[in-house]
């Protein structure tokens, strides 16, 4: 992988804003928030913004996520296509910092 070459990440690692594309590489919508099924803690898929309004993206659709954007497996008629999410689930993403305030809290460091 050359440095210019996005960086896969997880989900828990997406940022509100990034470009989600079709398979074909073709921007569609942006990362508005992620579904997790908490019960379980498995990712459920995310909610995007796209021209047309709010749309889901399911798990199974999103083929990888880097740092600087999703890749899915939709075509543009698929995307077009999406359902609205049903608002269940929704776990709104995090700003980055967040993760690490945590984890601190947890050991017991807190910022002053």
């Amino acid at each position: 992988m050359s440095e210019s070459e996005p960086h896969p990440i997880a989900y828990t690692a997406l940022q509100p804003g990034t470009p989600v594309q079709t398979t074909d590489g073709q921007p569609f919508a942006t990362v508005r928030s992620v579904l997790v099924d908490e019960l379980v803690s498995v990712f459920d898929g995310i909610v995007v913004d796209t021209d047309d309004g709010r749309r889901f993206v399911d798990a199974d659709q999103i083929d990888s996520i880097f740092t600087t954007h999703v890749r899915t497996t939709l075509s543009a008629d698929e995307a077009a296509a999406l359902p609205q999410p049903d608002g269940s689930n929704v776990i709104d993403i995090k700003p980055p910092g967040s993760a690490a305030a945590r984890l601190g809290r947890m050991f017991g460091r807190r910022k002053r």
